[in-house]
């Protein structure tokens, strides 16, 4: 799995137990599944469309760095399947794991869009 975001825990972040708010983390998610896939298909009209069962094993403090990590699980005609893990990044415990989130290509009317892709691709080889 390859970490691509790191983020630093904030007071604006935090609950009211003092730890994570896991809907902050959810969006942070959700964001980093986006970009990696609309980069990945090179759509911006790349959308979420599953995630599946979210798995919170431990939590995260003001001051902590946590990373997003996402792994390709699956190139479908007009999708993409990842899996996430997030964890800590001084300790490497696992704060969330989520095993399925399935992003989709749309087309400019927001229909379904197949993408041709099967497997990962690097920005920098598509610029040689």
């Amino acid at each position: 799995m390859r970490f691509h975001t790191r983020k630093w825990i904030k007071p604006q972040d935090l609950n009211p137990n003092g730890t994570l708010f896991g809907g902050r983390l959810l969006e942070w998610i959700d964001e980093e599944a986006a970009l990696y896939a609309i980069i990945q298909l090179e759509n911006p009209k790349t959308v979420t469309k599953f995630m599946s069962e979210i798995d919170f094993k431990s939590s995260a403090k003001q001051g902590d760095i946590i990373e997003i990590g996402l792994e390709v699980t699956k190139f479908g005609t007009a999708s993409l399947t990842l899996k996430c893990e997030v964890r800590n990044k001084m300790t490497r415990e696992t704060i969330i794991s989520i095993e399925k989130i399935v992003m989709v290509s749309l087309n400019e009317q927001g229909k379904v869009k197949p993408h041709g892709k099967t497997e990962i691709e690097y920005v920098k080889d598509r610029l040689k």
